[in-house]
């Protein structure tokens, strides 16, 4: 018998990182597990290095029936009893081909607060032969509850962080090398995809603010995604080329992380904002939007700051606060890292995922460590 890990994405994210984490677990405590990923991404790259049991299956749409045919037909040949889906695009595919394989127990993560479509087919694949849906915050809980996921069917586990890469990178002098920072410029970092939701347009609002203010503060923004050119427009436009950098895709965002001084998360919509724990990890100091599940990671005033959502006045008078307030800073960063420590380590999470496998197991009459 064996359990299946699916994860459709294309991408090295945040929900990529977690099922990666998952995966490593399972695997160290001896489940008989196999992770189905997109051939040659980051995912597939970072798996196979890991030692783990990858089957690459291209995934190309939600209506895939050559990858829902290859993915039923690996799930009877391994005797597959439990699968988890990682992301939307997985539960599309992964769902008939489960079916198909007569899977007993399926299982689905749901990372965002988005609403459910506003559609039958959408609300079915969340409801119909699902035994559960781990949500990663009460927020994304919520959401479910309102787009009619019964609630007992819902588990909330917290996204899990491996602490040690945050543990090696401990210089603050690696970005002021690479972009020629001085000494006392105050360094701002955001790290997400750049997508509508996360808000980066309120925090270049928001420099365009400060820029006359404190014009030592600068923002480092972190990551690739399809706002590229019309936030790098805006950025041209706003006349605040000289205080934003765009760094791009980076696989070295502990070593980032720990050259600034302040980190920010300007989203409108957010299930957790995994990036804040790796930030809290760095011992940085935290300015958030009271989005989604980011306020049950971040405590106003004893971890970061909170604010409005879609409010760069708010972004940037917390940030100021903190740019003037640097005894403050340091003791929402140092409450941060015995937060994040405490509380969201990457064995904890899933040993709550474990559980909850084992738990469904039981009430069927199967055992899912066993080869």
């Amino acid at each position: 018998m064996s359990l299946f890990q699916i994860d459709a994405g294309k991408e090295w994210r945040g929900g990529q990182r977690q099922s990666f984490l998952l995966a490593k677990e399972l695997k160290k405590k001896g489940y008989p597990l196999y992770f189905v990923v997109q051939p040659q991404s980051p995912l597939y790259e970072r798996a196979q290095k890991a030692g783990l049991s990858v089957i690459p299956i291209k995934m190309r749409s939600e209506v895939d029936i050559l990858a829902v045919t290859r993915l039923a037909a690996a799930m009877k040949k391994k005797k597959c009893r439990l699968v988890h889906f990682h992301d939307a695009h997985s539960v599309s595919v992964g769902s008939p081909a489960s079916s198909l394989a007569g899977v007993p127990i399926k299982i689905i993560s749901r990372r965002v607060d988005f609403p459910l479509k506003d559609n039958f087919l959408s609300r079915q694949k969340y409801i119909k032969n699902i035994d559960c849906i781990i949500a990663v915050s009460k927020g994304v809980r919520k959401v479910l509850i309102e787009g009619g996921v019964p609630p007992k069917s819902i588990k909330v586990i917290p996204d899990g962080i491996d602490y040690s890469p945050f543990e090696e990178a401990n210089s603050s002098d690696y970005l002021r090398q690479e972009l020629s920072f001085k000494k006392e410029d105050f360094l701002v970092g955001i790290v997400a995809h750049l997508a509508d939701h996360k808000g980066h347009k309120y925090l270049i609002r928001a420099a365009r603010i400060l820029k006359e203010k404190a014009p030592k503060i600068k923002f480092i923004i972190v990551g690739e995604g399809p706002l590229k050119m019309e936030l790098t427009r805006q950025v041209s436009e706003s006349h605040v080329g000289d205080i934003v950098f765009f760094l791009g895709f980076r696989d070295d965002i502990p070593r980032i992380l720990c050259s600034l001084d302040l980190f920010v998360l300007s989203s409108y919509l957010e299930g957790l904002g995994s990036s804040l724990l790796d930030a809290m990890a760095c011992r940085l100091p935290i300015v958030a939007t009271k989005a989604g599940g980011i306020p049950e990671v971040v405590v106003h005033r004893e971890t970061g700051l909170l604010v409005p959502t879609r409010n760069s006045r708010a972004l940037a008078t917390a940030i100021l606060t903190l740019y003037e307030d640097r005894e403050l800073a340091r003791q929402l960063g140092d409450n941060g890292f015995e937060h994040v420590h405490g509380n969201f380590s990457a064995e904890a999470m899933a040993g709550k995922i474990i559980d909850q496998y084992d738990k469904l197991a039981r009430k069927k009459g199967i055992k899912l460590n066993e080869y």
